[in-house]
């Protein structure tokens, strides 16, 4: 867009209006009640366990536009049981932040699931756009818990046709991006 100072809806912001916004910079002094509309601490107990759930496993939103209005991620906890795993797939644009509060997470990645690696308590794990990958419990016995962070409120899984390394063929990891197959 040209810098028309003849356009009505110029307000000379400085930036591209090629996006969308819900509000044109900052809202003026004194037009949000921040009290209601400020930062928002969601405590432990307060998460909203009323999303599907599955055997076995224990997840809660924390973080979503229903809770709290948020627009652009999905926050929560998810508990994977023992053996858990998911099939091959990407999660479109989307990205995904794993943090692993306890137990042991092993993360299969690639066009051929090629690499590998592992992450427990206090790791973080990221996941790009469009990467293939599979996410595994890598403990026998331990319950994996960990906060899952996505970067919008849709969830977006594309399955894709890999043999997997590691099959999936009793136990599958179910949170609130993975569906059961």
């Amino acid at each position: 867009m040209s810098a028309n100072h003849d356009h009505p809806h110029n307000h000379d912001h400085g930036h591209d209006h090629g996006h969308h916004h819900h509000h044109e910079g900052p809202p003026a002094p004194g037009t949000v009640d921040w009290r209601l509309n400020g930062v928002r601490v969601i405590k432990a107990d307060q998460l909203d366990t009323n999303t599907a759930q599955t055997p076995g496993m224990n997840r809660a939103a924390a973080i979503n536009k229903a809770r709290v209005g948020a627009q652009k991620i999905w926050a929560g906890t998810v508990n994977i049981h023992a053996n858990a795993k998911t099939g091959v797939h990407h999660h479109g644009a989307l990205e995904s932040v794993i943090y692993v509060v306890r137990g042991k997470a092993r993360m299969r990645w690639g066009e051929k699931l090629e690499f590998v690696a592992e992450a427990e308590a206090g790791d973080f794990i990221f996941v790009p756009p469009y990467v293939p990958h599979q996410e595994i419990n890598a403990s026998s016995d331990e319950t994996l818990e960990c906060v899952l962070v996505r970067s919008d409120n849709e969830a977006v899984v594309v399955n894709l046709d890999i043999e997997p390394i590691e099959r999936p063929e009793t136990v599958f990891w179910v949170d609130p991006i993975h569906k059961q197959p």
